[in-house]
């Protein structure tokens, strides 16, 4: 009995992909609603200030979002790759109306935005770790070409690193790409 091989994993950011927190303030993208929030993490980067006294955190999600995933959980594994950690589960994922996610546990200390000496991103060796060869989509706002080399020279399996504006959030021709690159996988069984 043949068992078919797993999923590609789909690897999701937040911030950027599902909040475009870059877009200018008085001008939320089309489709977004606000949320204010106050994940640990946020709290956490207000040391001295009581918890009751950090301000939310504004966030913009695109309810849309959470059906458009769903269906791509038909052909990928989705597992959240963002500083978020677990709060992903428990702020974002009610909102876009997701099940609770796997999530990619970083090691510790991590600095968003990072690069390391050869210009790749912090995340980029830990999800090419965590796929173990599988292969993966991933979408995130720090995406860059030596992201790109790192990945086809380490990983064995199939990649798309998918850049998103941050200003912009996942739009559909970002949905089209990763259900074009899913169906590729499955097609082949592995690579496209």
């Amino acid at each position: 009995m043949n068992t078919p091989p797993p999923r590609p994993l789909l690897y999701l950011d937040v911030d950027g992909p599902l909040n475009p927190y870059a877009a200018k303030p008085h001008r939320r993208p089309e489709g977004y609603a606000t949320f204010r929030m106050k994940p640990e993490g946020w709290i956490a980067r207000h040391p001295g200030e009581p918890p009751g006294a950090v301000k939310p955190l504004r966030v913009w999600l695109n309810a849309d979002h959470g059906p458009r995933l769903l269906a791509l959980s038909e052909v990928y594994e989705l597992v959240w790759a963002t500083t978020w950690g677990v709060e992903a589960n428990t702020f974002v994922s009610p909102v876009l109306g997701l099940p609770e996610l796997p999530v990619v546990e970083w090691p510790a200390p991590h600095d968003a935005g990072d690069a390391g000496a050869d210009g790749v991103f912090w995340k980029t060796r830990h999800l090419v770790a965590h796929a173990a060869g599988r292969p993966f989509a991933w979408v995130d706002d720090e995406l860059g070409e030596r992201d790109r080399l790192f990945v086809t020279v380490r990983h064995a399996g199939a990649a798309l690193l998918r850049y998103v504006d941050p200003r912009l959030g996942l739009r559909g021709d970002d949905f089209r790409a990763l259900e074009d690159f899913g169906q590729a996988c499955a097609r082949s069984g592995r690579r496209p």
